[in-house]
């Protein structure tokens, strides 16, 4: 048999294997290994930097001829700089075609990186780490195909040392998605990016971590170009949120499309963001404990009526009667709803109801770590979701086999759900599920509760489950 088939046959057969059967691929004998390795195009690995295999790195690399992206991690916090370096020289001895690299072992300096950009010339996506003090960005010129782009800073450089000096390139990057990580307010040299970004390709933005933005007037007037920004998320940026929502309400920025802000919000800049904005937003995406109430969600519900997608996780300021007013808002358009961690259902017993009966066109549900969501309220709720596609229940504890009973009776449709820890399923309700779900396609959920009946049933119907 390893005679008769081929090794295009074979690259083919290798590409269409499940994960799980693959691995035992390379067990055949040294040919398939050999072809397994060519034919794979993503690798994600872990290393250590005291590991004896470091050093064949490079080797192991090379066999993988078509390998276009690759991810590599630490499995120490404390990797170093020299550690980061070898593998970026590694990556560009061996990788010729890649496209895609995410590097998370620790910083990295600029040698290896204009290395990397020589003998990599197709890298399109790249995510490093660099350390303060940061002295210039210009060698991301380099990278003339680079359309995404994440910086992580990290390091203890004095503001005081960090020149406020910029220039600006004569090639323009053309990114597409900018991630940035860890800046603070001393981190001047960030200006560059503000002043080489080509206004007319960034269509993502993001900030994580975030205590500043280099200096306000570049980033002001970098903000002010952008006409076809889609999407930005703030994730834990409170110093600076303001000066951004602000800027964004000023500049308008009719593209926006999607905005996620998550712990580290402003109240009143957000209010302001909603009403004097003129984009159309479609999905937005909120995790603000203490910084969102029921008056933000009456201006998001007369501002953002075409709204398709809303996520709340954790808004503990707002109530059952400003949800239902969105709701009703919404009604036309919303295809998807997360109320994560929601306390409201603590507080206020029923509200759920009567929002599914004005939210009909749901078909991405997600109720997960709602503690106090019980058998009957949900039964009354999930009636109404009668196009429902995707459910997440992950963490609801007090519901038992009696809602997953409810929920094949009403959602024919579904065909993704997540039950990990809900401890009050049991295997038979998780059974009648299994079996009485016809379009049913991906199941999370421990494995004990999963019985023989069930396991037979999902390996004909070619159900993916996860445990």
């Amino acid at each position: 048999m390893d005679i008769i088939l081929c090794d295009e046959l074979l690259h083919e057969i290798f590409h269409r294997l499940p994960p799980p059967s693959s691995s035992a691929v390379s067990l055949v004998s040294k040919r398939w290994r050999h072809l397994l390795r060519s034919s794979l195009s993503s690798l994600t690995i872990r290393l250590s930097p005291n590991h004896p295999s470091l050093s064949s790195l490079s080797s192991f690399l090379s066999h993988h001829t078509y390998l276009s992206s690759l991810s590599l991690s630490s499995s120490s916090a404390a990797a170093t700089t020299a550690f980061s370096d070898n593998l970026l020289i590694s990556i560009s001895t061996s990788c010729p075609n890649l496209t895609h690299l995410h590097l998370s072992t620790g910083p990295v300096s600029l040698f290896p990186l204009l290395s990397l950009s020589t003998s990599c010339p197709q890298l399109s996506s790249l995510s490093i780490i660099l350390s303060r003090p940061l002295l210039s960005l210009d060698f991301l010129t380099a990278f003339r195909r680079l359309k995404t782009l994440t910086l992580t800073l990290v390091g203890n450089g004095s503001p005081d040392n960090i020149s406020n000096h910029f220039t600006s390139s004569t090639t323009e990057l053309q990114l597409q998605s900018l991630c940035l990580s860890g800046i603070r307010a001393g981190d001047y040299p960030l200006n560059w990016l503000w002043n080489n970004c080509s206004s007319e390709t960034l269509s993502k933005l993001v900030f994580e971590n975030c205590d500043g933005i280099g200096d306000h007037n570049s980033f002001a007037c970098f903000i002010k170009g952008l006409k076809n920004l889609h999407e930005i998320e703030l994730k834990i940026c409170r110093s600076i949120i303001a000066l951004i929502l602000l800027k964004l309400a000023e500049n308008r920025c009719d593209a926006l499309s999607s905005l996620l802000i998550y712990d580290g919000g402003n109240k009143e800049s957000l209010l302001h963001f909603i009403r004097e904005t003129r984009c159309n937003l479609q999905k937005l995406d909120l995790r603000l404990p203490l910084d969102l109430d029921d008056s933000h969600l009456f201006e998001i519900g007369a501002k953002f009526n075409q709204l398709r997608v809303l996520r709340l996780q954790s808004c503990t300021m707002i109530t059952g009667e400003g949800l239902k007013t969105l709701g009703l808002a919404l009604s036309d358009n919303l295809e998807e709803l997360a109320l994560t961690n929601c306390d409201v259902m603590k507080r206020q017993n029923g509200f759920l109801v009567e929002l599914a009966q004005n939210l009909q066109n749901i078909k991405i549900l997600d109720l997960s770590y709602n503690h106090t969501l019980l058998d009957k309220e949900f039964a009354l709720m999930i009636s109404s979701y009668r196009d429902l596609r995707k459910l997440k229940l992950r963490g609801c504890s007090r519901l038992t086999d009696v809602s997953l009973i409810s929920l094949c009776k009403s959602c024919k449709r579904l065909k993704s759900i997540d039950l990990l820890h809900c401890h009050g399923f049991q295997v038979e309700g998780v059974e009648f599920l299994i079996l009485n779900s016809p379009e049913l396609r991906s199941l999370q959920v421990e494995d004990r509760k999963l019985s023989e009946v069930a396991r037979r049933w999902m390996q004909s119907k070619f159900i993916e489950v996860q445990s």
